[in-house]
């Protein structure tokens, strides 16, 4: 049984709030596809918000619906992200550091494969496109820093930190540095191999060997 209100039947009301959600999801996923597609043929640029919606078969205010800037339909997976590092610290086990959960975190990336690190034509299509665009390089520079932030405060939060800690964000930048460059390295073995897996040991390897210096740099902090 389920309780009513008003004679409206809960269980119908988050029925219909599900449905909401999912339809939400499905159409955000068609602009961005659609985007996305226009992007890698014509370069983020060339392609206006009003073309991205007659080739979704959407309105202009639907898309900024979904979308509050044109960046973000490029970079659609940013909140995606935020989550996963967050949730690298609170479910890792509790005898593994704060900062080696993200080296531990890199590699379990590279074994399954993940669509938020692969190095293939497909991903170097991507990257490309974010040099050939000054808006984009320069929203990819935002975003390094919004990662850095969400970091920094999910490793003070961890350590019961109840200030700003100069540690928990000097280190969270180096992390997003580290994995900036190693990801640049990775797309560049790519670029210069054709091989996937010798694009993701290059990036593994910058991944390891930054974390013997964070181990170095942060022991004796909680971080560590």
């Amino acid at each position: 049984m389920y309780t009513r209100c008003n004679d409206t039947p809960v269980l119908k009301l988050h029925m219909s709030s599900d449905l909401r959600s999912r339809k939400r999801v499905a159409m955000r996923d068609k602009i961005s596809d659609v985007a996305t597609r226009l992007f890698k043929a014509r370069g983020f640029d060339q392609v206006t918000v009003d073309e991205i919606a007659l080739a979704a078969d959407v309105g202009r205010k639907t898309v900024f619906n979904h979308f509050p800037r044109k960046e973000d339909l490029f970079f659609d997976r940013v909140d995606e992200i935020k989550e996963a590092l967050v949730r690298v610290l609170i479910q890792r086990p509790s005898e593994v550091a704060a900062l080696d959960a993200y080296q531990i975190f890199a590699h379990q990336l590279i074994e399954q494969e993940s669509p938020y690190l692969t190095f293939s034509s497909e991903s170097r299509a991507f990257v490309e496109t974010i040099e050939r665009s000054e808006t984009l390089k320069a929203r990819a520079r935002e975003i390094r820093g919004e990662l850095a932030r969400v970091m920094a405060l999910t490793l003070m939060k961890d350590a019961g930190m109840e200030s700003d800690d100069p540690d928990a964000n000097l280190a969270a930048n180096l992390l997003v540095t580290t994995w900036t460059v190693a990801r640049m390295q990775g797309h560049q073995t790519y670029l210069q191999t054709d091989a996937s897996e010798l694009a993701s040991a290059a990036f593994l390897a910058i991944i390891d060997k930054a974390a013997i210096g964070l181990r170095a740099t942060f022991a004796g902090t909680p971080y560590i």
